[in-house]
C-alpha cells in the first residue's frame, strides 16, 4: 500500500470512529431475556474477554466443534422424530422417510407408552397413538422395525418414564432379527431429571427413578459399546420457557448428575463421559443460539477438567438439536417453514452432530406427510444446495460471535454455580428453584409478545387475511388404533406362558425391592412377552407412582406486562367488578386431561388469569374427566379450562361434559386451549365448549372472552 493511500485509509478510519462515537448508533443496545446486552458495534477490543478460540475445531475446549473435519468431512445427521398411530403405520412412515433421504430414525412414543400404560388401560384411552407411536410389547416393536436392518440404521428413542421394558423390547427386537445388543447403534433419551423439571412423562419418584437411569447405564456401558445410553435434554426446557442460558446451564447441571451417578455405579469417567450426547431446542434467538452451542462444548470441557479424564473424548461435548416447537403459530402456519429454516441453520453453524426440523404444521397437530417432507428437505437443501458445509465453524473469530460466545459461558457458569451450591441438580429439584425460573421466565415470555415488545409475524402484527382456509392436517383415528392395539394385547395374552410371565414379573419385583440391577430381569420378562405396561407395574408397586405438587408462580405476567396498561387496567377492572355483583370473584379450574404432561400453557395462563384478578385452581396432572369434573363440582367453579396437546381433545372434553351434567354441574362452563385444529373448533363447540384458544392467544383476549362467557 503506497504512503498516500496508507494515510487516506488512517484519516478515513478516523472519521469513521469520530461518526460512530457521535451518533446514535454507538449507543444502541438490545437487552435479551438472558441478562446479555448486544451492543450495535463490536471491535476486536471485545476479543480481549472473548472465548477460549483454538485454532482449528477439534481441539481443546472444542469451542469450534468436537471433530477436526467437521461438515466439510461429513454433514450433520438428518434424523427426524416421528411416530404415530400403530406400529405398522409408523413403520411405513419410517421406510418411506428413509427411501427420501432421512439418515437415522428417532422415535416418537406415545404418551401411555411413555407413562408405563398399556393401551387397553382405562387412563390411556384418548391417547393411544395419538402424539406417538403405540408400543405395548416386544411384538410391536418388532412390527416397527420390520424391513429396517438395526445394525445398520442409527435408531434415537425419546424414553424416559418406561425406559426399562421399552429398551428391553428393542434389544428383543433386534435379537430375533438376528444382531446382537453389541451391534445396536443409537440414543436413549433417559433423561428423567428434565421430566421432573418441565416434561412430567415420569412414572416414579426421582430416587427410584435415578436408580433406574444408573441401572441402564451400567448395562449399555458395559453390553452396548455402539449405543450411548443417555441424552441429556434441554430442548424440552427450552419450550417450556427456558431461555437460552437457562437451557445451557440447567442441561449441563443434569449432565454433572448423571456423570456423579455414573461414577458412585462404578464406571470410570473415560468408561462413560465419551458416551454422553446432549439435546438442545434451537429458537428464534439466531445469534445467542449459535453462541449457546459453541459455549456448551466449551464449558462442557471444563467442567469435566476436575475429573481428570485421560481420553480426550471424554471433554467433548455432541449435540442432536430440534428446532423450536414452540416458536411455531397456529396464526399463518406457513409462516413456520420460514421460521423452522432460520432455526436450522442457527444449529448447522453452531455445530450441531444430528439435527430434527419441525415440520409448519406442528402448532396444529401431528405433521403431514407433505409438511414432515417439507421439514426433512429444509436440511437437504441447506446441505446440498448451500456452501453451509464447506468450511468448519464458519463463524469462528467473528468480534460479536466470540464476545457473546464468552457472555453466554460466563451467565451459564453462574447459574451452574448456584445449582451445585444447593448440592446438584437432584437436591436442586426439590427447593423448586429451577422448576421456578422456568415458569417465571415463560411467563414473562408470554407477557412481552401480548403487549407486542416481542414482535411475531402473523400473531401480533402483520395478521394473515381472514378468508384464508383452514391448514390440512394429520387426524389420527384413535378409537381405530385403540380397537387394533387392545386386539394385539388380547392375542398375546392368550398365546404367551402365563406362569413364565408371572414369575418373571415376581422376579422383578423382587429385585427392585432388594436393589439388584433390573435390566436382565426386564429383558427377562419381555423375552416371555410380559408388556409394557405389566413390566412398568410391578416396579410401580415397590417404588410408587410419582404425583408431583402443582403450584403457580404470582405476580409475573403483570409485572413483565410492558405497555401503557390501560387495557391490562380495564381487565382488572372488569374482574372486580364481576366480584361486587356476584359476591366472590371468577373462579375457573384448570385441568390436564390425559396422559399429556406438557404445562407451560396451562401454568402460563394460571399466572395471567390470577393477576387479572381471577380465582385459579389447578388440577393434578394426568387427570381422568371424572377427577376433573369432581373438583370442579367441590370447588363450586364457574368455568373448567382444558388444556390440549396432545390431540385427545375430542374424547375428553365430551367425556367431561358429561360427568359435570351428571353431577349437577350444567351451569358450568368449558372452554379449551392449546393446539387444537380449526377443523374440530365446531365439533368441540357441539358437545358444549363455549370457547377455544390455539397457541399465541393473547391472555388479555382470553380473560376479556371469560368475563363475557361469565356475563351473558
Amino acid at each position: 500500500m503506497s504512503h498516500s493511500i496508507s494515510g487516506r485509509y488512517r484519516k478515513w478510519q478516523e472519521l469513521a470512529q469520530k461518526e460512530l462515537r457521535g451518533s446514535p448508533l454507538s449507543q444502541l443496545q438490545t437487552h435479551h431475556p438472558s441478562g446479555i446486552t448486544y451492543k450495535s458495534v463490536y471491535t476486536a477490543e471485545d476479543l480481549k474477554s472473548g472465548a477460549a478460540l483454538a485454532d482449528y475445531p477439534g481441539l481443546p475446549p472444542f469451542t469450534r466443534g468436537p471433530w477436526a473435519s467437521m461438515y466439510p468431512g461429513k454433514p450433520w445427521t438428518i434424523r427426524q422424530y416421528a411416530g404415530f398411530s400403530s406400529a405398522e403405520e409408523s413403520n411405513k412412515f419410517y421406510r418411506d422417510n428413509l427411501a427420501a433421504g432421512q439418515k437415522g430414525l428417532s422415535v416418537a412414543f406415545d404418551l401411555p407408552t411413555h407413562r408405563g400404560y398399556d393401551s387397553d388401560h382405562p387412563r390411556a384411552a384418548a391417547d393411544v397413538g395419538k402424539a406417538g407411536v403405540a408400543v405395548d410389547s416386544v411384538e410391536d416393536m418388532k412390527i416397527l422395525f420390520a424391513g429396517i436392518p438395526l445394525d445398520k440404521m442409527s435408531v434415537s428413542m425419546t424414553m424416559n418414564g418406561a425406559v426399562l421394558p421399552v429398551l428391553a423390547s428393542y434389544i428383543i427386537a433386534a435379537e430375533e432379527q438376528g444382531v446382537k445388543a453389541c451391534q445396536l447403534r443409537g440414543t436413549l433419551q433417559n433423561d428423567i431429571l428434565k421430566e421432573y423439571l418441565v416434561r412430567n412423562t415420569f412414572i416414579y419418584p426421582p430416587k427410584a427413578s435415578m436408580r433406574i437411569v444408573g441401572d441402564i447405564l451400567t448395562y449399555t456401558s458395559r453390553m452396548m459399546p455402539r449405543f450411548h445410553g443417555i441424552s441429556i435434554s434441554g430442548y424440552h426446557m427450552q419450550e417450556a420457557g427456558a431461555d437460552s442460558v437457562m437451557e445451557l446451564a440447567y442441561t449441563l447441571a443434569n449432565g454433572l448428575a448423571y456423570l456423579r451417578l455414573a461414577l458412585d455405579q462404578g464406571l470410570g469417567i473415560d468408561e462413560f463421559a465419551p458416551r454422553l450426547s446432549f439435546f438442545f431446542g434451537v429458537g428464534m434467538d439466531f445469534f445467542m443460539e449459535i453462541a449457546k452451542l459453541r459455549a456448551a462444548r466449551w464449558l462442557w470441557h471444563d467442567l469435566l477438567l476436575p475429573f481428570a479424564p485421560e481420553n480426550p473424548r471424554s471433554l467433548m461435548l455432541r449435540t442432536h438439536t430440534q428446532t423450536s416447537g414452540y416458536s411455531l403459530s397456529a396464526q399463518d402456519p406457513y409462516n413456520n417453514i420460514i421460521r423452522t429454516t432460520i432455526q436450522a441453520m442457527a444449529a448447522a453453524l453452531g455445530g450441531t452432530q444430528s439435527l430434527h426440523t419441525n415440520a409448519f404444521d406442528e402448532a396444529l397437530a401431528l405433521p403431514t406427510p407433505l409438511s414432515a417432507r417439507l421439514a426433512r428437505n429444509t436440511q437437504l437443501i441447506l446441505q446440498k444446495e448451500t456452501d453451509l458445509c464447506a468450511t468448519a465453524d464458519p463463524l469462528g473469530g467473528s468480534y460479536f460471535m466470540e464476545r457473546l460466545t464468552a457472555e453466554v459461558y460466563s451467565k451459564a457458569q453462574a447459574l451452574i454455580d448456584e445449582v451445585e451450591a444447593c448440592g446438584g441438580m437432584v437436591e436442586a429439584l426439590s427447593s423448586g428453584l429451577v422448576k421456578g425460573r422456568i415458569e417465571t421466565a415463560a411467563a414473562a415470555q408470554q407477557a412481552r409478545v401480548d403487549c407486542g415488545a416481542d414482535q411475531l409475524v402473523g400473531v401480533n402484527c402483520y395478521p394473515p387475511p381472514p378468508s384464508e382456509k383452514p391448514v390440512e392436517v394429520l387426524e389420527v383415528d384413535v378409537r381405530a388404533v385403540l380397537e387394533v392395539q387392545t386386539r394385539k394385547l388380547k392375542q398375546l395374552r392368550l398365546q404367551r406362558d402365563e406362569s413364565s410371565v408371572q414369575s418373571s414379573l415376581n422376579r422383578l419385583r423382587n429385585a427392585a425391592q432388594q436393589q439388584k440391577p433390573l435390566m436382565p430381569v426386564v429383558l427377562e420378562a419381555m423375552r416371555v412377552r410380559a408388556t409394557v405396561g405389566e413390566c412398568s407395574q410391578a416396579l410401580e408397586q415397590v417404588f410408587t407412582r410419582y404425583q408431583p405438587t402443582v403450584s403457580v408462580v404470582s405476580s409475573v405476567y403483570a409485572a413483565s406486562y410492558k405497555s401503557d396498561g390501560g387495557q391490562l387496567q380495564d381487565i382488572c377492572q372488569r374482574t372486580r367488578s364481576f366480584a361486587e355483583r356476584s359476591g366472590r370473584r371468577p373462579r375457573i379450574l384448570l385441568v390436564k386431561l390425559g396422559q399429556d404432561g406438557h404445562d407451560r400453557g396451562i401454568k402460563v395462563v394460571a399466572t395471567a388469569l390470577a393477576d387479572f384478578g381471577f380465582d385459579v385452581d389447578l388440577g393434578p396432572l394426568f387427570a381422568m374427566a371424572s377427577e376433573a369434573a369432581k373438583q370442579a363440582l367441590e370447588n363450586d367453579v364457574h368455568i373448567v379450562g382444558v388444556s390440549s396437546l396432545a390431540g385427545g381433545h375430542k374424547t375428553l372434553v365430551q367425556e367431561l361434559r358429561s360427568e359435570l351434567d351428571a353431577g349437577g354441574g350444567e351451569r358450568i362452563k368449558i372452554i379449551a386451549g392449546g393446539v387444537i385444529p380449526p377443523q374440530d373448533y365446531e365439533l368441540l363447540q357441539s358437545m358444549g365448549c363455549q370457547a377455544i384458544f390455539g397457541p399465541g392467544t393473547c391472555m388479555l383476549e382470553c380473560a376479556d372472552t371469560l368475563l363475557r362467557l361469565l356475563d351473558a
